[in-house]
């Protein structure tokens, strides 16, 4: 379980939360994405929550955007660059405090959190794997925050979560917004659902690149080991099979529609629980 760092959030609270089980705080730049209006605006005033993190073992999980601004000349296109040298000195102030890139979707990212210590790290998605801003633009089932960006930025996405680097590892950022938020609305909920075929996306991204072997710790392994998790208490494996699987055009209820991300399309990989 995480927290939402919020200025309600005191250093106290950070050693009372260990206790409790929580594992980190996800911290939002105020602005940039769904549900982020109680975001951060002044990183200073939270030194004193990320030295009690630090000290307490919380890892700070970073949505790495910051908001659009014409005078600065950042879109949602340049955002997640503009936010790095954040990150930069958040790592250089604490330096044992251990940081999540969240859904990374840049080169530059990449290369950010190859150049900081052990102690940071980035999670990539499954479709960030095949977007690009092509893809997203008139499509409100491609569109998500981070957005997608140019066919190097995927590339360099792609090579990372399959360089077998235990830095980086997967975090789905699977978000359900109904059909009734992702269309015939004034403003668009980002997120893309992609949690009942998670696997088998990755397994299709992988496998293009002749890089299946390095699927497991991508996406079981090397997150674990980030988070110190020692035993999830899970003795099932995910058996992939090379067999096509339909994904469908939409699930749930007429009360909340969802739409998968390449509804309708056909996959290589199915999977099983064994």
């Amino acid at each position: 379980m995480s927290l939402y760092l919020c200025q309600e959030i005191t250093p106290s609270m950070i050693e009372e939360a260990k206790a409790a089980g929580i594992v980190g705080i996800k911290m939002y730049p105020k602005g940039v994405t769904t549900h982020s209006e109680f975001g951060v605006e002044d990183y200073e005033s939270y030194y004193p929550i990320f030295s009690a993190m630090e000290k307490h073992g919380l890892v700070l999980n970073i949505h790495g955007e910051i908001s659009s601004s014409m005078s600065e000349d950042v879109t949602v296109l340049t955002a997640e660059q503009a936010f790095l040298p954040i990150l930069y000195k958040l790592h250089e102030l604490f330096p044992k405090l251990k940081i999540v890139l969240e859904h990374c979707t840049t080169k530059e990212a990449i290369e950010a959190i190859e150049k900081c210590g052990d102690n940071v790290s980035g999670t990539i998605t499954a479709h960030h794997l095949f977007l690009t801003v092509d893809d997203w633009a008139g499509d409100p089932y491609a569109y998500c925050k981070p957005v997608a960006k140019l066919p190097s930025d995927r590339k360099a996405l792609l090579n990372a979560a399959t360089s077998g680097n235990k830095k980086f590892f997967l975090g789905s950022d699977s978000a359900p917004h109904p059909r009734t938020l992702k269309i015939g609305t004034k403003k668009i909920a980002a997120g893309i659902f992609t949690q009942p075929y998670l696997i088998s996306y990755l397994a299709e991204a992988f496998d293009r690149v002749g890089k299946l072997d390095k699927l497991e710790n991508f996406a079981c392994i090397f997150g674990r080991e980030f988070y110190n998790v020692k035993d999830i208490g899970i003795d099932k494996k995910i058996i992939l099979t090379r067999k096509p699987l339909q994904i469908a055009s939409e699930l749930g209820s007429e009360d909340a529609i969802l739409v998968p991300f390449l509804g309708g399309s056909v996959l290589n990989w199915t999977i099983t629980w064994k």
